[in-house]
């Protein structure tokens, strides 16, 4: 199931969210976007650097509203990175929760704990060459999908969310409804995979919850200071930091020998399992996730107006100042609940093109030699290669490439400015020829070279076109007669502020107005002829008008006809 809607009707097809994908799971089809989900690990940054908010995280809180409605015991696990978010004491948020119906209110910190030793035990009791963390969903999925040999290495405990999740229910009531409240958007597929189970039933973002707020009317600054159920040992909490697992391991990786990494940021993480896949990193215990600076710096905190650095320090003076004992203490947790989780090899099939076919493809972009290839990396791709690739496998179009287009309309447009009949000149705002066409070389007799850069008054008047700048009124149009040039024009005049210029376009409609001038020529030479025949007619009726009797008559009624006929008038004609 995907957890990100695209609106086709927000989306301007800018590729931002392409540029920021770091696996190129979004598909542009018909000059739509598409997030495939098969190649999706959903990290979320589409959804964070869209800059037309096309692109929404599907909600859950509708399913929250609806258990507490109806009266379930509605349970919330918040992750400790809320102290980041809100501007109040973190106390009132745990008191608002409880406004809004949550009957249980606890840290996801708890399941780290129970998490932490789970690892432990898991590296005393087996000797790999890697450890690697699974508590990111998207570092699962990235590993899944992308790089499902190093699967062997993964750690095999839920993560603090799901362990949480399957504590409350136990311990609560397993019909109860668990809500995770945190920053992360692949939580919502973590979620997914146990949904038979219902071990989280919901997932809702810090954004979704303090729209909540504003509905009910909650006043947070006004909430008294509230207590969680139980609450989580302090440096458990910092499992929502980046390092903080490894901080809570110390004494375990330092006796098994292991050297202790922590990364995170997805680009980052590509690289260290890159290197891992291909035996560059061996006996190192890897604490990976997605986000820079881990839980703090997810796409729903980097939404947020509070800088990073902010953020970070308010969580970590949260943690710090929290009234709990120092002493490590075992959550009390039933022996019946099982915290393994399975991983799978999810890796897709990618059809590889051939060379030829990918040259065939580059060759419909307009890359024809290496120096075509700018690898300019607008389209979303990192190469034209790649892009030809992604082309190959249905995931991109060749209109996506901003060079190859503005190249074809500018190619198109210099076809037409080059072969139409029409006269072009492009004029500055000081009235100097910047471009003439070769139609306007030929009628008015000159070459652009000799012509560009200078005043277009060395050609012809410059009063209507300055008229035009001026006011910023076209002249649509209108007849001109350049005795000059023995020419005649259906003269056009517009003028383009954006780019300050005036362009004017004449058609030549010499030879039609030549050609009027003959016919009206020969439609006189009619009429003269028709009249003096008329006259002639007249003066022989006269003589012998006994003889033609009406035959004289009707001869004049037809000449007269025709007489009207080349003059045009037509209203007494029957």
């Amino acid at each position: 199931m995907n957890y990100i809607d695209i609106s086709g009707l927000n989306c301007k097809n800018c590729y931002k969210c392409l540029r920021a994908c770091p696996v190129k799971a979004i598909k542009f089809k018909n000059e739509k976007a598409e997030i495939v989900e098969e190649r999706c690990i959903s990290c979320g940054r589409c959804l964070v650097i869209c800059p037309q908010n096309a692109k929404k995280d599907k909600p859950d809180i509708k399913h929250v509203k609806q258990a507490i409605k109806s009266g379930k015991k509605v349970v919330a696990s918040v992750s400790s990175v809320f102290a980041g978010v809100f501007n109040v004491e973190e106390g009132k948020i745990v008191s608002a929760l409880r406004g809004l119906g949550f009957s249980y209110v606890e840290e996801t910190a708890l399941g780290g704990e129970i998490v932490t030793e789970l690892y432990k035990d898991y590296i005393e009791t087996t000797k790999l060459n890697n450890y690697i963390t699974s508590s990111c969903p998207s570092i699962v999925n990235l590993i899944e999908k992308y790089f499902p040999s190093l699967i062997k290495y993964m750690i095999p405990i839920s993560s603090s969310m799901t362990a949480h999740g399957k504590i409350l229910k136990e311990i609560l009531d397993k019909d109860a409804f668990v809500v995770f409240i945190g920053p992360c958007i692949a939580k919502k597929t973590e979620s997914d995979i146990y949904k038979k189970e219902k071990v989280v039933d919901a997932v809702i973002n810090f954004d979704e919850l303090k729209t909540w707020f504003k509905e009910w009317n909650i006043d947070l600054n006004s909430m008294p200071i509230g207590e969680f159920d139980r609450n989580a040992y302090k440096q458990i909490r910092s499992f929502t930091l980046s390092g903080g697992i490894i901080n809570s391991m110390e004494n375990v990786i330092e006796n098994n020998n292991l050297i202790s990494m922590s990364v995170s940021g997805i680009e980052e993480s590509i690289q260290v399992l890159k290197s891992m896949e291909i035996g560059e990193i061996s006996n190192t215990f890897l604490e990976i996730t997605a986000c820079r600076g881990n839980c703090v710096g997810g796409p729903n905190m980097i939404k947020n107006e509070v800088s990073y650095y902010t953020r970070l320090n308010k969580v970590k003076n949260y943690i710090k100042n929290r009234e709990t004992s120092n002493t490590i203490r075992l959550l009390s947790v039933p022996d019946n609940i099982d915290f393994s989780t399975p991983f799978l090899d999810r890796r897709f099939e990618k059809k590889e093109a051939s060379r030829k076919e990918i040259l065939k493809i580059m060759k419909s972009m307009g890359k024809h030699t290496k120096e075509d290839e700018l690898n300019c990396g607008v389209c979303g791709y990192n190469t034209c290669i790649e892009k030809a690739q992604a082309i190959y496998e249905g995931m991109a179009e060749t209109n996506m490439c901003l060079h190859f287009m503005r190249n074809k309309a500018e190619n198109l447009t210099n076809v037409i400015f080059e072969n139409t009949v029409n006269c072009i000149f492009i004029l500055d705002e000081n009235m100097n020829v910047k471009e003439i066409n070769p139609a306007g070389e030929k009628a008015f007799m000159i070459k652009a070279k000799d012509i560009k850069d200078k005043p277009i008054s060395l050609l012809i008047n410059d009063e209507d076109f300055r008229y035009v700048r001026e006011t910023g009124k076209s002249i649509i149009g209108k007849k001109v007669h350049y005795y000059k040039y023995n020419v005649i024009f259906i003269k056009t005049i517009v003028y383009m502020p954006k780019q300050d210029i005036v362009l004017v376009s004449m058609m030549d409609i010499t030879k039609e107005e030549e050609n009027k001038e003959e016919l009206l020529k020969v439609k006189e030479q009619t009429i003269d002829t028709a009249q003096k025949v008329i006259e002639k007619q007249m003066r022989v009726a006269q003589e012998i008008a006994s003889l033609l009797g009406e035959t004289t008559a009707e001869t004049k009624i037809t000449l007269t006809k025709l007489k009207q006929v080349v003059e045009g008038d037509k209203s007494d004609i029957e």
